[in-house]
């Protein structure tokens, strides 16, 4: 019983991954949901069933279309640090929290949200070059066949 509770406080609850995609692709576009989610079905050949089909079968691209849905369509509050490690479908939406209009987004500003993703990975993988690996010991060198000799399996044979 507390499972179709949890349920019904997520507004993903009863909406067919199709719906869903539908109704995304009909208020903004496959433009605009290629420049922020940057999931391929949006941008080659985009059709509702194509994309859906690909959805179906990739766990992350799903996942990744849920949270715009529930973050940008439905214009909900982020989850909880707790919420946020869950998959959106088993996210449980706070009561006092109700779906709010779609938020507006253009392509400028998805150009933008992705030079900054961009500088902050770029920042990332500087802050880890430089940080000094531990745990980890050096590779010793693995000996090589014998001099002269080019098959390593020669001394096994006789």
């Amino acid at each position: 019983m507390t499972d179709e509770i949890n349920y019904g406080n997520n507004p993903l609850h009863g909406v067919s991954l199709k719906q869903m995609v539908s109704e995304l692709a009909q208020h903004y576009g496959f433009e605009i949901l290629y420049a922020y989610l940057n999931i391929n079905c949006f941008k080659t050949n985009p059709s509702t069933e194509s994309s859906v089909k690909f959805l179906k079968k990739t766990d992350w691209a799903r996942e990744k279309v849920e949270a715009f849905y529930l973050y940008q369509y439905k214009s909900l509050p982020r989850a909880s640090a707790e919420q946020f490690e869950r998959p959106p479908r088993d996210r449980i939406v706070p009561p006092d929290q109700v779906p709010g209009p779609p938020a507006v987004l253009s392509l400028e500003d998805a150009e933008r949200l992705r030079e900054k993703r961009a500088r902050k990975a770029e920042q990332h993988d500087r802050e880890s070059a430089q940080r000094p690996e531990r745990g980890r010991r050096p590779a010793s060198p693995r000996p090589g066949p014998a001099a002269g000799n080019d098959d390593p399996w020669a001394k096994w044979r006789k």
